[in-house]
This record gives C-alpha cells, sequence and structure tokens, in this order.
C-alpha cells in the first residue's frame, strides 16, 4: 500500500497515510443500512464521535437517502438535518486539533453543500456529479473542496429500472474523464479530486463485480478512488445475504480493494474496517 495524500477545502492535506476510512453518519430515516439511527441530533453526533473514537479520517454526514427508490428531500429539509451535525461535531472537544477527521457533506444540492461548507466541512461527496443542481457547479468553484466525484446512471429513484452497459469500466472511465475536464475549467485543482465508480448505483451485480474486478484500471488517472460498498445489496445478490449480516462480506472486499490500490473506504463499522486495512497494509 502506498501512502496517499487529500487535499481539502482551506489546503488542508489529509496524510500521507496507507489507507483512509470515512465512516458514515447518516442522518436520515430511510438509509437502507442504518435508517432512523441517528436522526435525532444529539444521537448523530455521539455516533460521529465514536467513529472519530474508533479511527475515521473522515466523517461523512448525509441528510438524504440515496438508496434505490429513495424520494428526494427538500433542501430546507436536509439541512436541518445535516447542519447542527456538523455544527455539533465542530464544536466538540474531541475534533480539535489538525489530526481530528475531516468533516465532509454527502449532498447533491448546491445550498446544502454551501452552508455544509461554511459550517466547517471540507469535503462533498456528491453522487450525482454536479448533474442534479446546476448551481453546485458554482459551489465546487467558489469553495474548492475536496471531493469526490462519482459514477452513477441517473437518479436515486430510477437508476436501478433495467441498467445497461456495453462495456460498463470503459463507459465508467470515459464519464470520469469528461467531468475531469469540466472540473479543470472549474478550477479545481486535480489534488483535491477521488474517484467512485459508484458501486450500486445503476448497475446490476454483475456491473459492480466487472468494476471490483477492474479496480485497477482506475489507476489511468493518477487520482485516489473512493470506495462506497458498505453492506450494499450485491452481497444480497452475490450471497444472499440480508442487510443485517453483510458486515463479513464488506470487510473481505475491502480487503481486496485496498491490496489492490484503493486507499479511500467509506464505511459503517470503522473499528473493523481500520483492523482489515492495517493488516493488508502490513502484509500485502
Amino acid at each position: 500500500m502506498i501512502d496517499t495524500t487529500w487535499t481539502v477545502k482551506g489546503g488542508r492535506v489529509l496524510g500521507p497515510a496507507p489507507f483512509f476510512i470515512a465512516g458514515i453518519v447518516n442522518v436520515t430515516p430511510d438509509s437502507f443500512y442504518d435508517g432512523g439511527a441517528h436522526g435525532v441530533v444529539g444521537k448523530a453526533v455521539a455516533h460521529g464521535l465514536t467513529l472519530a473514537r474508533q479511527g475515521a479520517h473522515i466523517l461523512d454526514v448525509g441528510g438524504e437517502s440515496t438508496r434505490p427508490y429513495a424520494e428526494t428531500v427538500p433542501a430546507e429539509a436536509e439541512i436541518a438535518r445535516v447542519l447542527p451535525v456538523i455544527e455539533g461535531l465542530l464544536a466538540s472537544d474531541e475534533l480539535s486539533g489538525g489530526s481530528a477527521p475531516a468533516i465532509s457533506v454527502d449532498t447533491t444540492k448546491a445550498v446544502v453543500a454551501a452552508r455544509a461548507l461554511d459550517a466547517g466541512a471540507v469535503i462533498l461527496n456528491d453522487v450525482s456529479a454536479f448533474s442534479y443542481d446546476p448551481a453546485l457547479a458554482d459551489v465546487i468553484a467558489q469553495y474548492r473542496p475536496g471531493y469526490v466525484l462519482m459514477h452513477s446512471l441517473g437518479r436515486p429513484g430510477t437508476m436501478q429500472d433495467s441498467p445497461r452497459y456495453a462495456d460498463v469500466v470503459d463507459e465508467v472511465m470515459a464519464f470520469f474523464g469528461e467531468k475531469l475536464e469540466r472540473l479543470d475549467a472549474l478550477g479545481l485543482p486535480g489534488d483535491r479530486i477521488v474517484l467512485d465508480p459508484g458501486i450500486g448505483f445503476g448497475k446490476t451485480l454483475e456491473h459492480n463485480l466487472t468494476i471490483l474486478r477492474g479496480i485497477e484500471r482506475f489507476k489511468a488517472f493518477g487520482l485516489p478512488v473512493f470506495m462506497g460498498l458498505s453492506n450494499k445489496s450485491l452481497w444480497q445478490g452475490l450471497l444472499g445475504l440480508p442487510v443485517d449480516r453483510r458486515q463479513n462480506a464488506t470487510q473481505a472486499a475491502t480487503a481486496i480493494m485496498a491490496a489492490k490500490g484503493v486507499p479511500i473506504h467509506r464505511v459503517h463499522e470503522v473499528e473493523s474496517t481500520r483492523q482489515t486495512l492495517t493488516i493488508v497494509h502490513q502484509i500485502a
């Protein structure tokens, strides 16, 4: 495993480190895995602090579910969910200092992103690749955050309606090439961008497995890969596992992805992921 750095909003540099763990802080009633579990601000902040103590380098706060067939949330409601959590996390003494986890906001809306970045978030995790809300491109250009550029075939409400590709890896790579040109035109430095192939976002089981098998091809862009496969439905499709029994599959796949050079992992179970990645770092 080669050490990776990631520059985020304000010029802060994460790393160098052999891996980064982004702990998921869902502030939603309907996320596929832990919807409603952290819907109260105090519980969400406490959960985020627990993930930080377990070794999360990033806390990814989201107020709108992006699971398949999820409904959209008005911007005002999303702001009301995520902003107090971001503010609560940053107000904690546990998250003070230069080594504290970076705060990420998981949103596709310009106004939510701007409010979160003003509040102290330094990363924008955008499943839309700034395609749902045209104003989001302006927010990216203005704030220059760390940016997760993710591929999705359509919106969550329709993305799993018979997704088709001639060659899924080729098409995702072409998508990244086009979007990276646009980000360059917006003035976002390349060292602020990481690439997420979007496991489960407009892809069948075989599409997902093909991407994971070919993940090393994405190294051609010279940017870190950000992987989100934690407890997702591909483990039901592959192994018949219900949502509460996918942790072992997640860890096995995470180890393989890390051994293939993926440095950033967005997960629900931070403590076990840190153990997994530490083992890979020592023996791969």
